[in-house]
């Protein structure tokens, strides 16, 4: 066209500009159908979670409770997600002050919905949970989880610095508190190996982080709260052997003096407990201490002697 001078060169120069220039508008209209949909989605997750009735509405549960000492008690304690369909069925038992109390069983046997009771995360169909002798349906949320400390199998870690994760409960602490924690839950064993140390940034959910070092941030972060009741559910279960030997020390440490419930697949981290509850299908089959239970050669000696050959 231009060689057969039908088409000028500044002519062809200024057709391809404003073919690029329509090409995006385009392209971008192409996109609105997805964008649209992608906002609507967002905007009913948003909706249902502005409709949420909050867990502490100030009527129910009016009852300010200050220093705990953290005796726990269930007393015929009954529930479920469904009506109809009992997870937990009366189950009664005490966990002294400064008790460890371990939980056992297969999966879906109901262990981690004891532990949600004790947190307030969960609220009994019937019977009463008790803290100190108050009922836990009645007290303040805050100011019972605020004594509380929870470290789960898949702990959640913020988009930030090593640093900050295990500020978050306790955003005040000292220099001296803070390096403590690191120390204990053996933190410092890998970030003295990072360039950054304390202040290395490590991704949403700690996806710059193994397993086991998510655990360990988890675990300082609970040791720098300080509660009085402590809920370990599965905490060593990412961790390899090494990193296990390590952390037992330290959650020993962690747990003395305070209220704690252990939920623990591998029987060899609950050896020590001052009571081992044997949960099966929503309900207390067997209760005692390791040795009385080994002698007792019962469910408990079961699931111990198939671990043990595994």
């Amino acid at each position: 066209m231009v060689m057969e001078k039908t088409l000028t060169l500044g002519e062809l120069i200024s057709f391809t500009l404003f073919l690029g220039f329509m090409v995006a508008p385009i392209v971008q209209m192409s996109n609105i159908g997805s964008q649209l949909t992608e906002a609507f989605a967002g905007l009913d997750r948003t909706q249902e979670i502005m409709n949420m009735q909050p867990e502490d509405d100030g009527t129910s549960r009016n009852v300010q409770v200050g220093s705990i000492k953290g005796d726990i008690e269930f007393n015929n304690v009954s529930f479920a997600y469904e009506e109809g369909k009992s997870v937990l069925s009366d189950i009664t038992f005490t966990a002294p002050a400064g008790s460890v109390t371990a939980l056992v069983g297969t999966s879906g046997s109901g262990k981690t919905t004891i532990a949600g009771l004790a947190a307030t995360f969960l609220t009994p169909v019937s019977g009463t949970v008790t803290v100190d002798g108050v009922d836990l349906s009645t007290v303040r949320l805050e100011s019972y989880r605020r004594q509380l400390g929870v470290v789960l199998q898949d702990d959640f870690l913020f988009e930030g610095t090593i640093r900050e994760n295990i500020l978050f409960p306790r955003p005040d602490a000292s220099e001296e508190q803070l390096l403590n924690a690191v120390k204990a839950a053996h933190v410092d064993e890998f970030t003295n190996r990072f360039d950054e140390g304390l202040n290395t940034v490590i991704g949403e959910r700690g996806v710059k982080l193994s397993g086991g070092q998510r655990q360990r941030v988890a675990i300082a972060r609970a040791i720098l709260a300080d509660p009085r009741i402590l809920i370990l559910d599965e905490a060593t279960s990412n961790l390899d052997t090494e990193s296990e030997s390590y952390i037992q020390e330290s959650l020993r440490s962690l747990m003395r003096g305070r209220t704690t419930f252990v939920i623990a697949h591998r029987l060899s981290t609950i050896r020590q407990a001052d009571q081992i509850l044997v949960i099966e299908q929503g309900r207390i089959v067997e209760r005692g201490k390791h040795d009385e239970l080994i002698d007792k050669k019962g469910r408990y000696f079961e699931l111990y002697t198939y671990q043990a050959r595994i």
